[in-house]
């Protein structure tokens, strides 16, 4: 008899339990760190805290945030949907649906009034749930999609282009409620952008020179492991004064554990340089996201 497959595996598990935590996350500093400061934060969530401030005081109306913040996620999520992933925007949903729900039911509470400990701390923790969340192979909805299309799509790094999105965002709200506010929110999102970057390894690349009497047997090793091409180049080592075999490869810093054990597992002679890559022009293969 043919068992019946599993609707969820460990794994789905694993992911739908980090988007949980992330979602839960950004909801609780929302109501805590986000409102005792009067901060902006960035993306959709500081967009839907700036239309509602500009309800209440230009229009005298109160907006409630999950529902402004799930209407200004469709575009986003429909760009996720289509051009992105869809078990990526579906796992996506789960924390955007979290922070829509729980930031009206969650209570207040401030847990200090000093408005540069809100930012520095706010923002860690803005940036380690955003980090969570990419960590599950997901997002915290809003610009992230944006974020992760152009990162995967256009070669370029998304988060950072998502800060000229949030330059704007506090333009504005300095304009309306004044700059101090403003000021204080740009710490707070370079805190979080700076967490996101320390923790989020996907996008992250690393040149790889290899020196090594054994080419053959490290290139079918860096086959095995990644789908990144390898160079080959004869050098001369000039201790020695011999040949020897130069192996030159870029890849991604999320594999370059498991490959530095292997390439060391192959040949435990080899002398391997490991370089930080800012750019790669060119065909470089990312894993795409399901």
């Amino acid at each position: 008899m043919n068992e019946k497959k599993s609707f969820f595996t460990g794994e789905d598990l694993r992911r739908i339990l980090l988007c949980i935590i992330s979602g839960t996350l950004v909801a609780v500093n929302l109501r805590t760190f986000v409102r005792a400061g009067g901060l902006f934060p960035g993306g959709i969530a500081g967009l839907s805290t700036l239309v509602q401030g500009i309800g209440e005081k230009y229009w005298g109306i109160s907006i409630p945030y999950g529902n402004l913040y799930m209407l200004l996620n469709i575009f986003p999520v429909l760009l996720g949907f289509l051009k992105v992933g869809k078990k990526f925007t579906g796992y996506s949903f789960i924390t955007i649906a979290l922070v829509s729900i729980l930031t009206d039911l969650l209570p207040a509470y401030s847990i200090t009034y000093d408005i540069l400990l809100i930012s520095v701390f706010g923002g860690i923790i803005n940036g380690a749930a955003v980090a969570i969340a990419l960590h599950a192979g997901a997002t915290t909805g809003g610009t992230d999609f944006i974020a992760a299309y152009i990162s995967e799509h256009l070669g370029m790094d998304g988060f950072t282009c998502i800060l000229a999105f949030n330059a704007v965002l506090l333009c504005t709200a300095g304009l309306l409620f004044g700059w101090e506010r403003a000021l204080y929110s740009i710490i707070f999102q370079y805190a979080s952008t700076q967490v996101i970057h320390l923790l989020n390894n996907r996008y992250k690349k690393n040149t790889l020179l290899i020196i090594t009497d054994y080419p053959e047997e490290m290139i079918r090793c860096l086959n095995r492991d990644v789908r990144h091409g390898v160079t080959e180049m004869h050098v001369m080592g000039t201790y020695k004064d011999v040949e020897r075999t130069m192996l030159y490869s870029v890849i991604s810093n999320s594999e370059l554990k498991m490959v530095l054990r292997d390439l060391h597992e192959t040949d435990p002679h080899a002398f391997i340089n490991v370089i930080r890559t800012e750019q790669v022009s060119g065909r470089f293969y990312i894993k795409p996201n399901d």
